[in-house]
């Protein structure tokens, strides 16, 4: 026996630790890699720029101030000094489960007034909204209706309904024909 491996027995029973881990990975089935696959980190959502609807693009009309323009689309992203008759409205969003999304709009000024616009086509606020919705809808509809026999569990029972009989009815006063005046007269 070596003499590194008789002063120290622990390292001797790390290598057999070792070896047997090593050996270990290689049992892996399709269904234990399948379950290792499934459980990924938590990526972090993504989003930058202004979202810009559908709508918001249709009430964008040539001769605008950049006034209006801005208190339509907000903000711009990008803004360029060299370029200051332009204006770049640009969305992203990266989320786990959802590819991601990139939209752009262009806004082109002609002096103060907007001349025109060019981007990729918008979706209304609903389909975006739409396309944000990760959660798995599920096809089973519950049945809302009730069967006679499940409406007799929740019937009185005879003893209650003798009770209710014998008790006399309360009657509140009647309201008055008319109400006093919010304010005094002065």
């Amino acid at each position: 026996m070596p003499a590194i491996l008789s002063c120290r027995p622990w390292l001797l029973a790390a290598a057999v630790a070792a070896t047997f881990a090593l050996g270990a990975c290689s049992g892996f089935s399709e269904r234990t890699r399948g379950a290792l696959s499934a459980i990924t980190p938590y990526k972090v959502e993504v989003v930058q720029g202004n979202f810009v609807s559908k709508q918001q693009v249709e009430a964008l009309k040539p001769g605008m101030s950049r006034q209006q323009v801005r208190e339509i689309l907000g903000t711009p992203l990008l803004t360029d000094v060299f370029h200051t008759n332009r204006w770049d409205y640009v969305f992203t969003i990266r989320r786990q489960g959802v590819d991601p999304q990139e939209r752009r709009l262009t806004v082109f000024f002609n002096g103060e007034l907007l001349d025109r616009f060019e981007g990729d086509t918008m979706p209304s606020e609903e389909e975006f909204v739409a396309t944000l919705d990760t959660r798995k809808k599920s096809g089973k509809v519950p049945q809302l209706e009730a069967s006679e026999e499940e409406l007799k569990k929740f019937a009185p029972k005879a003893d209650e309904k003798k009770a209710d009989a014998g008790a006399p009815a309360t009657s509140l006063p009647p309201l008055p024909a008319a109400y006093p005046p919010l304010e005094t007269a002065r």
